[in-house]
């Protein structure tokens, strides 16, 4: 037993060692958590908020001198990571610490007076993955609006955005779209780390009815804006259940939004998340033969045959394509899955994206892409030309708007 502990001690200091950068929550440690001593603490977190050695900020703040921990506010999944996507978090005691565990997922997404009544700062650990649907963004902006409203300071652990700060794609949320997936107008991929974007919503005026919190960002120390999150070297946490790796989130953007339509399975429920296009009805083998003739930068496809396990055809034999991405600062990753329903549309005419997803999935298509004229448009006749000028209409004003407000060369 003894041996295995220290063997396990080894392994978790050499992942330390490996990692490149140290993520905010090291760096207030560092800081003997200036800005917390003294304070009566609610923290906003889930399995991703843990330092190099895998040990939880949860732990880490409760351990922490002069820092009373009040309060802990639950997002999607839940702060240990028990709840299931998409389920509703209940309010309870968490084990570990005695604290009491609020939801802010649900029926309540923006933490009440009463949740806040107790503390005097409420801080944010997650890791995002630098999508705008990723619902982590949408709690920590509103969070902020509760603080702003009951005069609590508000402080942001810095993570990486794990696509890399370069990548800016898609047009800024429209007002008939905004929701939970897209709760304040930004891109769909939008280059900033999680502190970055606090800055931008607190000082752009983007909060509802434009308040502004006092805001402190702790930021991270090793990072620059052309690392994604492997180039980091820090020990990767599933932020959600379909996000097993790190390249996960370069695929999400892919796919994602066709995967909103339930007609394709996009490699949820197989062994390859976001990673793949596949139904009952598809030559595979056609379809990457036509998709890699077009020679879209940055992208090769495959054929692949695959029965899912659960989700959309659990035990049926299904055929498609897995993509493969080979430089992602050049492939128009959000536009990819665009790309493929151009082709299927042209293949199989009866299969057209918007004439077979259930009515209820094309308004969640609206929501995700932010605009009704992305359905509109690309309706007209399956043409990633018809919308490409839209999709990226918003990108440089959106880089130069931001750019005050970057921590990172």
């Amino acid at each position: 037993m003894k041996k295995t502990i220290i063997a396990a001690i080894a392994a978790l200091t050499a992942t330390a060692a490996l990692a490149q950068v140290k993520p905010g929550i090291e760096v207030l440690r560092d800081r003997n958590f200036e800005g917390l001593r003294g304070m009566r603490v609610g923290l906003i977190t889930n399995p991703t908020g843990v330092d190099n050695n895998l040990k939880s900020t949860i732990d880490i703040l409760a351990e922490a001198p002069e820092v009373e921990l009040k309060g802990l506010y639950s997002p999607e999944h839940g702060v240990r990571g028990d709840v299931h996507a998409g389920d509703h978090v209940s309010t309870y005691v968490d084990p570990a610490t005695g604290v009491t565990v609020y939801s802010i997922y649900g029926a309540t997404r923006k933490p009440t007076p009463e949740m806040l009544d107790s503390i005097d700062v409420l801080v944010y650990d997650i890791q995002d993955n630098g999508c705008r649907s990723f619902t982590f963004i949408s709690t920590m902006g509103v969070a902020m609006e509760a603080c702003a409203e009951q005069g609590k300071k508000f402080m942001v652990l810095d993570r990486p955005n794990p696509i890399g700060g370069d990548i800016v794609e898609g047009n800024l949320v429209e007002d008939s779209c905004v929701s939970f997936v897209s709760q304040f107008p930004i891109p769909y991929l939008y280059g900033l780390t999680p502190g970055e974007l606090a800055r931008y919503l607190n000082e752009e005026g983007l909060l509802e009815n434009g308040v502004k919190c006092d805001l402190t960002v702790v930021p991270m120390e090793g990072y620059n804006r052309s690392m994604d999150f492997r180039a980091t070297g820090m020990p990767w946490v599933l932020p959600s259940p379909h996000m097993p790796v790190p390249e996960t989130s370069i695929y999400y953007p892919m796919s994602g939004i066709l995967g909103e339509l339930d007609y394709m399975n996009i490699g949820v429920g197989y062994t390859e998340p976001f990673k793949l296009f596949c139904a009952s009805w598809v030559d595979g083998e056609d379809l990457a033969r036509r998709l890699n003739a077009r020679n879209i930068p940055g992208l090769m496809f495959r054929p692949i045959h695959i029965k899912p396990f659960y989700a959309f055809g659990k035990g049926e034999d299904l055929a498609g394509v897995e993509f493969y991405v080979t430089d992602k600062n050049v492939a128009p990753l959000s536009l990819t899955q665009f790309y493929v329903m151009e082709e299927l549309a042209q293949m199989y005419p009866d299969h057209k994206a918007f004439d077979v997803a259930p009515a209820a999935r094309l308004k969640m298509f609206d929501k995700v892409t932010g605009s009704r004229e992305i359905r509109r448009r690309f309706g007209e006749n399956y043409r990633v030309a018809d919308i490409i000028d839209y999709w990226n209409k918003d990108a440089d004003n959106f880089r130069a708007a931001s750019a005050p407000y970057h921590l990172y060369e």
